[in-house]
């Protein structure tokens, strides 16, 4: 059995260095397009097929609750970032795709977001990112590839 206060003290230094690490990177969203949120739902639907993606897929993939994501989907869809429209194989689904100007704010932000990661990131070395990125798929239950 793994040791409880050893798995504490990980499970704090882990919650810590990423909470760290995303107030860090929070100023790569100030005088943008978009913002963090935003960025986070383009990131799933820019990169999907077509720029196109579901919005269960999409609420999948981040943190915040579905309430939550539906309401910043709407939200983009009035600011012309995406479009939404009913899931033909689920018309209880939505599905979303980005407009060119949604993709354009995700790719002007995403240059500058990519860099700020790289940098923020090098303190650890090549064999440690692949440490870290093994030990923290095997926590989410996603196997290694």
């Amino acid at each position: 059995m793994t040791d409880r206060e050893l798995a504490l003290r990980a499970w704090e230094s882990l919650f810590r260095a990423q909470h760290e690490l995303f107030v860090a990177m929070a100023s790569d969203f100030r005088d943008t397009a978009i913002t963090q949120g935003e960025y986070d739902v383009l990131l799933t639907v820019v990169r999907a097929p077509d720029m196109t993606a579901r919005l269960r897929d999409v609420t999948g993939n981040m943190l915040i609750s579905q309430p939550s994501v539906s309401r910043l989907v709407d939200r983009m869809v009035a600011r012309d970032l995406l479009t939404k429209t009913i899931d033909p194989d689920d018309g209880r689904g939505a599905i979303l795709t980005a407009t060119d100007a949604g993709a354009r704010a995700f790719r002007q932000v995403a240059t500058s977001h990519g860099r700020s990661i790289a940098e923020n990131m090098a303190r650890l070395d090549d064999d440690e990112l692949r440490a870290l990125l093994a030990l923290t798929q095997k926590l989410r239950g996603i196997s290694g590839t």
